[in-house]
């Protein structure tokens, strides 16, 4: 194999591995600009320097060759004809999949052999506490989807039993308090998501240099490492850029109706494809439909709970992943 021929090794970005982790999962066109400059950070310092062995696992590997089927499945999903919850879903199964094929790549020896030679080193620290970071925030995220949908089955019961406006009026201003409530505090974690980004990213710029001179397969692994953590990131802040949608008023949907003039049944329905704006426009039209409230209620109850699940999934991965490398380390 040529010394300087970088795209024979399964972790440099030549290899559809780390390209396809960098940019397929499903709503991976929401990165932000400098979250993609910090993934092409490592691209540009690998290629700085002459690569010469890397003792991480062939293509052949089967962990290898399962992250390439993972990655190629996502690649051939359809985001654009998706909702906006189940473009989110279907970022956090594949998310699910990526941690477990990470899981598999941590109980390899020769990876456990490269992690405890290093245990000390930064980079293991900050992937430590960047893992409590995400547990804190993807739990934050669940308890959110558990809270949307209590509000949600309390609207329900209010429209079932249509005991007075007054019922239903009470449900609707403690779900439309919960959403502005949680607009505001999603929009904080997404500050706190990219300052954390940010910081990685400058951890990373001083670090490259140092581990590709020393280890390259220490390098590789902590790169894939981060990788996984800034998709992490990424579809977090997803999420929370989902639920921060803006709270609607009766008195802004009415000047809006005028402006645009009559509209039929259909329209109203207001052309959105995010299940919280679509019951917010329902609960605060002028003249309130039962109908159509219920069954985009019932829509969003589908829907949220299916990303709990999700989240639910990705916080137990953050959790074996982070108690693995503490393990690996504490040998």
């Amino acid at each position: 194999m040529p010394v300087n021929d970088v795209t024979s090794y399964p972790y440099y970005e030549g290899n559809p591995v780390v390209v396809h982790m960098m940019v397929t999962l499903p709503i991976m066109y929401l990165f932000k600009p400098y979250q993609v400059e910090a993934l092409k950070t490592d691209q540009k310092m690998a290629t700085k320097y002459h690569v010469r062995s890397i003792s991480l696992p062939s293509r052949s590997h089967p962990t290898t060759l399962r992250i390439e089927d993972e990655l190629k499945r996502l690649k051939t999903s359809e985001p654009s004809a998706l909702s906006a919850t189940e473009s989110i879903s279907a970022g956090l199964s594949g998310l699910g999949d990526l941690y477990q094929c990470m899981d598999e790549l941590l109980n390899m020896s020769s990876t456990q052999q490269v992690l405890s030679m290093y245990q000390h080193e930064k980079c293991i620290d900050e992937l430590l506490d960047g893992y409590v970071k995400l547990l804190d925030i993807c739990g934050i995220a669940r308890d959110y989807m558990f809270q949307i949908k209590e509000h949600v089955h309390a609207l329900q019961s209010a429209l079932r039993r249509r005991k007075g406006d007054s019922t239903i009026e009470n449900s609707i201003s403690q779900y439309t308090h919960l959403r502005k409530e949680m607009k505001k505090k999603a929009k904080k974690l997404i500050m706190e998501l990219k300052q954390m980004d940010n910081d990685n990213n400058n951890n990373n710029k001083l670090e490259t240099s140092s581990l590709l001179d020393r280890d390259h397969h220490f390098f590789s692994v902590i790169r894939v490492l981060r990788q996984v953590s800034v998709m992490s990131s990424s579809l977090f802040q997803s999420l929370f850029t989902y639920l921060s949608a803006p709270v609607p008023s009766r008195w802004s949907l009415v000047a809006k109706w005028m402006h645009k003039g009559t509209i039929s049944c259909e329209e109203k329905q207001d052309i959105v494809n995010n299940e919280l704006e679509s019951v917010d426009a329902a609960i605060c039209r002028r003249i309130f439909d039962v109908q159509i409230t219920h069954k985009r209620l019932m829509a969003l109850e589908s829907s949220i709970e299916g990303v709990e699940n999700r989240l639910e999934c990705v916080f137990r991965h953050i959790i074996k992943a982070r108690a693995s490398l503490l393990n690996i380390i504490s040998q």
